[in-house]
């Protein structure tokens, strides 16, 4: 576990604590999917993404309810790497369905290709802003967990990782930053470099698919690239789709510590 961390992600086994939680998860989230006002608001890419932000109504524990908390060997991980848990928000609820990727509302033909092609790999808190999309380091992130709530086919389009990627990503962004006072980073555009990173990342960082069920979860560096593979299993036994609960709790600590190990 600490080796596979060391590259920038962690899977976990299958834990009861964390089952139970995916499955009290399973019943707040199947309520959010079928509201129609929440599926107006995040049915994307033609019906096959629901993207589902803040979603979930967990406290900042990770509590749902009165009585099903948020524990296991993933929390215990966390709380050990990062001294505690930190707060968290309402949980994103992400659900791919047979036949993703289709294009996204107002998608340009090279930005659908990249979903295709390339997983739409991205780093979390590196945010497209104004009528040009240029990126800026908006909502840094501690990491990202992602708690797998219905069980999936092989094929289901599970999560994508490029181990090793948190280096690269690190050294380009502090090229970025290197004269720039911290207060000043999240005005600085990183578009290009951003770009750059990725490149090299695809060019050196071998791509990994990280399917899992319920009961098992992954963690995800800050500055890990990784992002969602197309939908190749048999669409007829997927129509609930592939549901995921994901927490990324915002970076507390200074922004210099951000590009840290």
């Amino acid at each position: 576990m600490k080796d596979t961390w060391q590259h920038g992600w962690v899977k976990f086994s299958f834990d009861p604590q964390i089952a139970a939680w995916a499955k009290a998860a399973k019943l707040y989230a199947e309520a959010v999917i079928s509201d129609q006002a929440m599926q107006k608001r995040w049915l994307q890419c033609e019906g096959t993404w629901f993207v589902g932000v803040d979603a979930l109504p967990n406290d900042p524990t990770g509590r749902l309810g009165d009585s099903v908390s948020l524990a296991g060997n993933a929390v215990d991980f966390i709380i050990q790497n990062f001294g505690r848990l930190p707060a968290l928000h309402p949980a994103q609820v992400s659900v791919i369905y047979p036949g993703y990727p289709k294009p996204r509302a107002q998608e340009t033909p090279a930005a659908f290709h990249f979903r295709q092609t390339r997983d739409a790999a991205h780093i979390d808190g590196i945010l497209p802003q104004g009528p040009d999309r240029r990126r800026n380091l908006i909502e840094p992130h501690a990491f990202v967990l992602g708690l797998p709530l219905n069980p999936t086919l092989l094929g289901a389009s599970p999560l994508v990782v490029w181990p090793d990627s948190p280096a690269i990503v690190r050294r380009h962004l502090a090229a970025a930053f290197a004269q720039m006072p911290v207060e000043q980073w999240p005005g600085v555009d990183v578009t290009e470099i951003y770009a750059a990173a990725r490149r090299e990342v695809f060019a050196t960082c071998k791509r990994l698919e990280l399917p899992a069920q319920p009961g098992e979860a992954y963690l995800l560096h800050r500055l890990a690239l990784h992002g969602v593979a197309p939908w190749t299993a048999d669409e007829g036994e997927g129509l609930e789709g592939r549901m995921v609960a994901y927490f990324r709790p915002p970076w507390r600590a200074g922004i210099q510590e951000f590009l840290n190990d």
